[in-house]
């Protein structure tokens, strides 16, 4: 029976993103659609990439309807956790939701990634740890989250070699994972 729970409103329309300092530590909450505009306030955020067991990376594209970067390609899968929410659980629960994906353990690859970045007037300014993982299951995409999906080898992902262009904070995260050793557990 697939994961996928049933569509909210409009996407993340009564969605909380939490708040943070620049220590990262919980300040609030905001409404998450309301937030994402060209002052987007500081907020906690997650990326995750996702492998299969030969070692392909699962490349994603963003949703057309998406508020922020729609059809953009990018890492497996990106989310906010709620307000109390485990960083961890909240990486599941959108594995589940976006890609109806179970994965059994999440290594933590860049737990202080931080960034910046806009396009057409949205912002994205995000503290935004990076879990790894690997899973045995073809994805199922969620259409109002992911557009198409791939898999791809890793070589052509850190080499630049894909045929699309990749969303800003996949590209960031891309330079600093070369140099994660937790990373070759996934491979």
């Amino acid at each position: 029976m697939p994961l996928h729970p049933p569509a909210p409103e409009p996407a993340g329309a009564g969605e909380l993103i939490v708040l943070v300092n620049e220590a990262g530590e919980p300040i609030g909450t905001a409404p998450k659609l309301a937030s994402h505009h060209r002052d987007t306030p500081l907020h906690l955020a997650f990326s995750s990439y996702i492998f299969d067991r030969h070692g392909r990376f699962l490349l994603t594209q963003r949703a057309h309807t998406k508020k922020t970067w729609p059809g953009t390609w990018t890492n497996s899968c990106c989310g906010h956790p709620g307000p109390g929410e485990a960083i961890e659980d909240a990486v599941r629960r959108r594995l589940a939701s976006e890609l109806n994906l179970q994965v059994r353990e999440l290594v933590p690859l860049l737990p202080h990634f931080r960034y910046w970045a806009e396009l057409d007037g949205v912002v994205e300014n995000e503290i935004c740890p990076v879990f790894g993982a690997v899973t045995d299951a073809e994805p199922e995409p969620n259409p109002d989250e992911v557009a198409q999906i791939r898999w791809v080898e890793w070589a052509d992902v850190v080499g630049g070699t894909l045929d699309v262009p990749l969303s800003p904070w996949c590209l960031l995260q891309l330079e600093q994972l070369a140099e994660v050793p937790a990373l070759k557990t996934l491979l």
